[in-house]
This record gives structure tokens, C-alpha cells and sequence, in this order.
């Protein structure tokens, strides 16, 4: 496994070593004693799977309290994926890293506490799986315009399809301070 550091402090990508022949293919997705050696110290207590159709878009999503780490990865097609700094008193507060994630590339994408996700499908369809540290909290959910001016997302789509959700979400600089982490806790 190999892990690469993005321009977001422990936001990581994870390029797994993949096996293949004739047959298929075969990688480990996951190994936790290779994952805490390169800092990712974390237990995952929920897994999602969402599909999605060309021009998606999900996100920026996060919550607070009880924020949720997650490794993501894509199973079928390609995706546009983004963390996006939202921990106050951060030297990188409000800046975002992206990264393309295929179900060729096999590349995995880690994201910490503290940062906004989202990603758009650029394939026909995709199948999107994500690890989470911490269980989905409906009064904790909080979301971020995908399109906010002051992040500056260099997204692949520029007329993506949304969810309501997605649509009415606040600008970074809109959302209350106490709705968003401190950076070192």
C-alpha cells in the first residue's frame, strides 16, 4: 500500500497494490495495522454504499458534533472527490484537495474529522463506498454550497444535478462558528 499526502494535512490517498491476471484482480482494500503505521489510528463503526448517475453531485457535507471520519473508495465507475478544510484556526481552513477516484485506479481516499466531503460522478453511473468513524447523526448533519466562491472547488461539472439539500446549503463564511470544529480538538 502506498499512501500519499494531499496539500490537506492527514487528508490521505491510498493507492492499494493490486494483483491481477487473466482471471480478475485482487487488492487489500484495508489492513489496520498498515493503516496506523501511516497515522490513520481510526475504528469504522458504519459502511455506506451510494450509486449515483452522471453530472451528481453530493456534498459538501460534514457533522458537528460528533464528526465523522471516512475512507472512501469507488467499486464501479469515477468520481470527482473533494475534502474541503472546515476546522476554525486552521492554517488551512477553507481550502480543499480533490482527487480522482475509479474503479480502475482503485485508490482509496482518507478524511478526517473535521473536513467537508463531496464528490461528482463523471462516469455513466458509479457505486461510491465509504467507512465512517462515527454513525450518521441527523442533528448533527451540516452542509456547505458546493459552488461557495471563497472554497473555489475546481469541480469537473458545472451544471451538476442536486439534491434540495445540496441546493439551499450556506455558504462556509454563513455558517455559524459553533457549528463548525476548532482546529487541535
Amino acid at each position: 500500500m502506498k499512501f500519499i499526502e494531499t496539500s490537506l494535512p492527514g487528508c490521505v490517498i491510498i493507492e492499494p497494490q493490486v494483483f491481477g491476471d487473466a482471471r480478475g484482480f485482487f487488492y487489500e482494500s484495508y489492513n489496520d495495522a498498515k493503516y496506523r503505521e501511516a497515522g490513520i489510528d481510526r475504528h469504522f463503526v458504519q459502511s455506506n454504499v451510494s450509486r449515483s448517475a452522471r453530472g451528481v453531485l453530493r456534498g459538501l457535507h460534514y457533522q458537528w458534533p460528533h464528526p465523522q471520519g471516512k475512507l472512501v473508495s469507488v467499486l464501479e465507475g469515477e468520481v470527482y472527490d473533494v475534502a474541503v478544510d472546515i476546522r476554525h484556526g486552521s492554517p488551512t481552513f477553507g481550502q480543499w484537495a480533490g482527487v480522482m477516484l475509479t474503479a480502475e485506479n482503485h485508490r482509496h481516499f482518507w478524511i478526517p474529522e473535521g473536513f467537508a466531503h463531496g464528490f461528482c460522478v463523471v462516469s455513466e453511473h458509479a457505486t461510491f463506498a465509504y467507512q465512517c468513524t462515527n454513525l450518521y447523526d441527523d442533528k448533527a448533519d451540516g452542509s456547505i454550497r458546493w459552488d461557495d466562491p471563497a472554497i473555489g472547488i475546481d469541480w469537473p461539472v458545472s451544471e451538476p444535478l442536486l439534491s434540495d439539500k445540496d441546493r439551499r446549503a450556506p455558504l462556509l463564511g454563513e455558517i455559524a462558528r459553533e457549528r463548525l470544529p476548532e482546529h487541535g480538538k
